[in-house]
């Protein structure tokens, strides 16, 4: 990128009156005399260069006076050298500013966004090749002799160039900020070698440009960089130049522009700092919310005592004359219920056959919809609302630009494995970490090969370049086409270049080089064309991308590449439509991918141990929880199905087990459950709303959890009762229905109203699943109150008959004794566990987670204050698209953006700039006046005129024109700024030639929560929306036209945006019938009903408090676990306090020992026996999904509902309960809430 670079014509007279005046010795050191001057061919020592070497003539002569066409191209590529015609003196041929300009236009390619830089570099290279004191600052080390069209001449192929550090810091400083868009990385990073950006400095930048074995430089130049005042070192007469450098915010002599802010921080606007976010709330040093809870709980504490205090000192009658119009209702209420479901459980009872006949048919015409049954899998249609704004936004991105590339991810480490240290000719000692071996790295070429597969629905063998993402040969890719990322693209994935060894010799040093030499270079260097070794190698990948070390190496620390201790391995296939017959292809590559991976996983003799995944992993994951662990739900469902069938059996004798247990009633119970769910989800297929693995999961769960504890408590009742002389089986069974069913019936419609309500929800995952647990519970509810009331008849007529289960026609001769049968539980519960429970003392003690930035319709990008309203270079608005996307990555803590945007403005701008090559028009031939590449070299015009200013805007003719040029342009060395594989997807125009749709991509800082990617995305929808605001000024601009950030990840972490607000809605929407129901049901009974709902909040709060504690994210799948945890707690709560409210007992005590020792076992066996076994055999399930989920979370739920329904609940009802009590039909009894002695009793 200095000197004079390409060949030109040849010698001429100049060059005969060079060769007659040149000075064989060293020339004299004077102001006005050259060390070189002219072309003498290419230097013969450079291999392989990545442009031809051109080398200058030895000429110790005075510098030339400059005239006419010579003058010009001087005055043209070194104006600073300028002093007027006949003036100026120069030791540099036309021929060589010719090549000197030729090769200061690959380095303006990068720089010339900022023209300052662009005027600094330019004047280095000048002076250094042109200066008329070239003597004073440059001091020749290298010559040769060479034959020259037949003439032997000295040739220079090294010197010394000394300068001042005030010139070389200033050059180096305008330079250091100069961006590449399209990488969002610095121009600085590709001219300084193995050191980057980061540790660049002027003397390695330098160094860099002056090295000929980096394929650029056409000899060796060693920079001196001499301080002020300095000599030592300084050979006698020399004089290290000192000329002026221009400021990045400077203009040019020439009238070019200040640098933009993006490039040059010294022309940024003054900014105030961002405001930081508050910190957390505190007070007296400590957690604000935490002094808070104390507070309150201090004060519920006194409050309580309070009411102790007075409630033992007031003693009040109620006299008959209180007895409100809520009481008779209650009484009318429970009466009504009773009555009706006693007819009912009769006529049920009476015809069982008819009835489970009906039943079935009813069951099968639901269920038969299960045959258009469609499973949502793709997580994106799960989790995210059809018209919510992330979806809209995925939408929209998905119209017009091709769907996010395909990821499939291989990380491998060599835990144990040794390092060695490697002494670097270049780069010195070095420690590699065992991942970094030879013999590995073969191995991983020899994986990254294997993947090829019989294709069907290709009906050839298909392989990675069928389905491949390939950036720069989109339509006919071949396999060194497809973007696969790994450390084996810096060898371009090439065993040969792998294995490639050489010796080089450096500062009288000899040794051999290899592929560890390179490694280090480009993981430094990854945008070099050609390493600085003799290996002479490209850090470039085979498809013509850098590979960045995050993507091929990982494990390390502060950039010490060599001390990785992971390799990672990344193809990126194209993304297609589910309809597209390729989308099947990429299935399939990513499966044989996943098998080939496990294949080597299993292998004992492989070397390295694997982490992976594919894009569809995530799906495939789903589907695994459903799949590999349906034996665990299965014996989940036994466990629970032989805990039933036992726990529900009398066992009144050894001789009568088998006529008293409950086998078949059990697993009729189950069939219920099973039937309810099979034609919940058999009428929702009718009706077309999709299913989910998770209602598979979960629904069947929760309708055993609901189902089983209305079995437990009719069957118990059923065994408890005592057959009424005169009484039939039939009445039996209708009328301990009639005493069950109001209870059955407040739980069941008060959580089947409570998933109707659920279904309110805009998470298309918790929709659905509320609306098939809805109409499940309900079905559940009519099948227990049909069929398995026939199903009960039946199994006690084979009781009454002494008929053993299973084997009907075996009779027992031990008949069934005539007293109630209270079971385990019951009498343990009125003993020991209620009285210990509700006495004076334990009753007090009981109470207390890359980014795209898309434009739509609406932006004219084609006029010049469109232009400036998005660029970031020079002559752009300081407060751009791609600007404020800088401003942010300034503040990454805050704004959770690392990269700035890549611009394809500002690109298609540097491309269209006649400094650079890359756009140009041909001039010869039948192509005449079309585009030509930068490589072709009959191209003799440029595509638009140099402006004054420096500054390039196109005319909209212009800008339309060379758009598709740009964008089908392939980059390379001649022209970096090609459009290709960058942007020729990022910008979408209709047939009209308007632009409908871009996108700038930036990069996120690393996120690894739920919580970060939450932010994330918070902060750059409002960095969108600012943009809106500000493009919205530009004239013509459409009102509606908007920029939106959009990722793959926003469409599932968007409902962390409003899960808060959206889980409190569902949870109040599921709160609110249970409340309303059990007042309705209770005869508009409100304390009642407050108690209630008052008990299965403290659930739900105190289940989200262990989620925390646990480590259960709240998410979607965990708000469909707490609108579960409702439904569940009113089973272990209404019942008791329905029970309660009914109790005859005198006092809130005896009534609390009641409820609690008749509904609290059977809640104890039906809902919590139930569910344990059942939920701690999914603790052994593979998926974590499960285990968090459903394990955790489910027995979190359990647990608690334990807690407060058996434990909290009696104790609260025998404080606060209702006052009243009903004896019978006839007689209200009324009393004082604490004080037994004080009743009174009024017959009416």
């Amino acid at each position: 990128m200095n000197m004079s670079c390409l060949p030109n014509s040849h010698t001429d007279n100049v060059l005969i009156g060079v060769l007659l005046t040149q000075v064989l010795s060293e020339g004299q050191v004077q102001p006005g005399q050259c060390a070189f001057y002219e072309e003498c061919g290419k230097n013969p020592s450079i291999e392989n260069p990545l442009i031809p070497p051109i080398v200058p003539c030895l000429s110790y002569t005075p510098a030339r006076a400059l005239k006419g066409a010579h003058y010009l191209k001087l005055k043209s590529v070194c104006p600073m050298l300028d002093r007027g015609e006949n003036a100026t003196l120069a030791c540099c041929s036309i021929k060589q500013l010719r090549s000197l300009e030729l090769s200061l236009t690959l380095s303006k390619a990068v720089l010339i966004r900022c023209p300052s830089c662009a005027e600094n570099f330019a004047h280095l290279h000048c002076i250094n090749t042109c200066s008329p004191n070239q003597t004073q600052t440059v001091n020749v080390t290298e010559t040769r002799n060479v034959t020259y069209m037949g003439t032997n001449v000295k040739v220079v192929l090294g010197y010394q160039a000394y300068l001042s550090t005030a010139f070389a810091e200033g050059s180096f400083k305008s330079c250091q900020n100069v961006r590449i868009p399209a990488t969002g990385g610095f121009a600085i990073s590709t001219m300084c070698g193995r050191y980057g950006a980061k540790l660049c400095t002027a003397q390695r930048w330098y160094d860099f440009q002056g090295d000929s074995s980096n394929g650029l430089a056409p000899l060796d130049i060693d920079f001196k960089l001499i301080p002020p005042g300095v000599t030592a070192g300084v050979p006698a007469g020399m004089v290290p130049y000192n000329g002026r450098t221009l400021r990045c915010n400077e203009t040019t002599p020439t009238g070019g522009e200040v640098c933009s802010c993006q490039d040059c921080q010294e022309s940024c606007p003054l900014m105030p700092p961002p405001v930081m976010p508050a910190g957390p709330f505190r007070l007296m040093g400590t957690d604000g919310f935490l002094v808070i809870s104390i507070l309150l709980l201090c004060l519920l504490l006194v409050a309580f005592l309070l009411y102790l205090l007075v409630s033992c000192w007031v003693k009040p009658l109620i006299d008959p004359s209180e007895v409100s119009c809520t009481d008779k209702n209650s009484l009318a209420a429970q009466e009504f219920l009773g009555s009706l479901f006693q007819s009912w459980g009769t006529l049920m009872a009476s015809h069982p056959l008819k009835v489970l006949l009906a039943a079935a048919i009813v069951v099968a015409v639901f269920a038969t919809g299960l045959m258009y049954i469609e499973l949502t899998t793709d997580p994106v249609q799960l989790w995210s609302a059809p018209n919510s704004r992330a979806r809209k936004e995925k939408d929209f991105h998905d119209k017009y630009f091709d769907p996010f590339f395909r990821t499939n991810q291989l990380i491998l480490t060599a835990p144990g494995r040794k390092g060695h240290i490697y002494d670097s000719l270049l780069f010195g000692r070095q420690n590699f970490s065992g991942i970094l071996e030879k013999d590995l790295l073969t191995q991983l070429l020899a994986l990254q090969t294997r993947i090829q597969f019989w294709s069907s629905d290709l009906n050839r063998t298909a392989t990675l370049k069928d389905v491949c993402f390939a950036p720069l040969n989109p339509s006919n890719p071949g396999m060194t086409d497809c973007a696969v990322n790994s450390l084996l693209q810096y060898f371009q994935n090439n065993v040969t270049n792998l294995d490639a060894k050489v010796n080089m010799t450096e500062l009288g040093v000899t040794k051999e080089v290899d592929w560890r030499d390179h490694f280090i270079y480009c993981v430094n260097s990854p945008l070099s064309f050609k390493d600085i070794t003799d290996l002479g190698m490209s850090c470039m990948a085979d498809y013509g991308a850098p590979v960045f070390p995050f993507l091929a190496v990982g494990g390390y620390e502060n950039e010490d590449f060599t001390n990785a201790e992971a390799l990672i391995l990344t193809f990126s296939l194209n993304n297609y439509n589910r309809d597209d017959p390729r989308f099947k292809v990429a299935l399939e590559w990513e499966q044989i991918f996943l098998n080939i991976v496990q294949e080597y996983q299993r292998d004992p003799s492989n070397n390295f141990t694997f982490a992976y995944m594919a894009e569809r992993s995530l799906e495939d994951e789903i589907n695994r929880t459903t799949s590999e662990d349906i034996p665990i739900f299965m014996i989940s469902y036994l466990v629970i199905f032989i805990y039933i069938a036992v726990a529900l059996g009398e066992y009144t004798s050894f001789k009568r087990i088998l006529v008293d247990s409950k086998f078949l009633v059990g697993l009729g119970g189950i069939l219920v459950v099973g039937c309810s769910v099979l034609a919940s989800m058999g009428f929702y297929a009718w009706i077309g709303i999709p299913s989910s693995l998770i209602i598979l999961q979960v629904v069947p769960f929760l309708v055993l959890a609901v189902g089983a504890d209305n079995i437990f408590i009719f069957v118990l009742e059923h065994q408890r009762d005592v057959r009424r002389l005169g009484e039939t089986r039939e009445m039996q069974i209708g009328r301990v229905l009639g005493n069950v069913a109001p209870s059955m019936l407040l739980c069941s419609v008060s959580e089947s109203i409570c998933f109707f309500l659920g279904a309110l929800s805009t998470m298309p995952a918790v929709k659905s699943f509320a609306l098939y647990a809805a109409l499940a519970v309900l079905m559940d509810f009519l099948l227990q109150m049909t069929a398995f009331v026939a199903l009960l008849s039946l199994d006690a007529r084979r009781q009454d008959s002494n008929r053993c289960e299973l084997v009907c026609c075996v009779r027992v001769g031990t008949r069934r004794p005539m007293k109630p049968n209270e079971g385990l539980l019951m009498p343990l519960m009125r003993k020991y566990y209620a009285p210990v429970l509700l006495h004076p003392v334990s009753r007090v003690v009981v109470v207390g987670i890359p980014t795209y930035f898309v434009t739509t319709k609406g932006f004219n990008f084609t006029s010049a204050a469109g232009m400036d309203a998005v660029c970031s270079s020079v002559g752009c608005d300081q407060f751009s698209l791609t600007q404020k996307i800088q401003y942010a990555t300034e503040y990454p803590e805050l704004s959770y953006l690392a990269v700035p945007a890549n611009s394809w403005v500002d690109d298609f701008i540097d491309w269209l700039n006649p400094g650079s090559k890359c756009c140009r028009l041909y001039t010869l031939g039948s192509e005449t006046g079309n585009f030509c590449p930068a490589t072709a070299w009959v191209c003799g015009k440029r595509c638009i005129k140099a402006p004054a200013n420096g500054v390039v805007r196109p005319t909209v003719e212009q800008f339309n024109r060379f758009l598709p040029d740009f964008l089908g342009n392939r980059p390379d060395l001649q022209c970096p700024k090609g459009g290709l594989g960058a942007y020729d997807k990022a910008v979408i125009r209709d047939e009209s030639g308007e632009i409908i749709a871009t996108r700038f991509m930036a990069y996120h800082t690393s996120l690894t929560n739920s919580q970060e990617f939450t932010k994330a995305l918070e902060k750059t929808r409002e960095l969108a929306h600012n943009i809106t605001m500000g493009m919205r000024e530009v004239p013509g601009t459409a009102p509606d036209f908007e920029v939106f950030p959009y990722t793959v990840t926003y469409a599932f972490y968007e409902q962390y945006l409003t899960i808060v607000p959206e889980g409190l809605f569902n949870i109040s929407l599921c709160l609110l019938p249970t409340f309303v129901v059990c007042c309705l049901l209770l005869g508009m009974d409100l304390r009642s009903g407050l108690l209630n709902l008052f008990t299965i909040i403290m659930i739900t709060v105190d289940t989200v408090g262990i989620m925390t504690l646990w480590g259960i994210d709240y998410n979607a799948v965990a708000l469909i676990n707490l609108v579960t945890a409702v439904g569940i707690s009113v089973e272990f709560v209404s019942h008791l306090t329905r029970s309660f409210a009914l109790s005859i007992q005198l006092t809130h005590i005896e009534r609390a020992k009641e409820a609690t020792a008749t509904m609290g076992s059977a809640v104890l066996a039906g809902v919590a026996m139930t569910n344990l076994p059942g939920i701690i055999v999914l603790a052994f399930a593979k998926a974590q999904l499960i285990q968090i989920f459903f394990f955790r979370l489910n027995l979190i739920i359990t647990l608690l509902g334990m807690a407060h329904g058996l434990i909290f609940l009696p104790v609260l009802l025998s404080y606060f309960g209702t006052e009243k009590h009903l004896c019978d039909g006839q007689t209200r009894c009324f009393l004082c809430p604490h004080h037994p002695t004080t009743v009174q009793y009024t017959v009416r």
